[in-house]
């Protein structure tokens, strides 16, 4: 795996895997089906772009989140809507694979109490374990 860096787009986590952009996509899927996380939204860029008759490498987007979790975010603040459902893309990088996500440590949620630290560090541990479940490791 790769460290992590910034990027034009902001802070990101960027982790390369050795395989393809589908192969890495499929590994994700199976993983949140397996934890029961809902997949809202899958995202082609690439086929996006083949269809107006440009080009483009692979690219792929994922939305997911457990509703529930997502929720108490947002009585808390309701502008974290914005941010959520997680995000992970899944892009040909230089030749290579890559994955990257942002940490929802980073939200700036409004007299955030006690309690929205611990959905934070689950959707954290969540999007690490979707990486590395990318990458192959289980």
């Amino acid at each position: 795996m790769g460290d992590g860096g910034e990027d034009m787009t902001g802070t990101m986590t960027v982790v390369e895997v050795e395989t393809d952009v589908p192969t890495a996509v499929a590994r994700i899927e199976q993983a949140l089906q397996h934890l029961e996380v809902t997949v809202f939204a899958r995202i082609d860029h690439a086929a996006g772009a083949r269809a107006v008759g440009l080009e483009l490498r692979d690219e792929v987007v994922l939305v997911f989140g457990d509703p529930a979790a997502g929720t108490l975010l947002m009585q808390v603040d309701p502008r974290i809507g914005l941010d959520l459902p997680l995000r992970m893309l899944v892009w040909t990088q230089n030749g290579r694979t890559a994955v990257g996500y942002r940490d929802p440590h980073r939200l700036d949620i409004d007299n955030a109490p006690a309690s929205v630290r611990p959905v934070l560090d689950k959707m954290t541990g969540l999007l690490e374990r979707l990486a590395r479940a990318a990458a192959g490791d289980r």
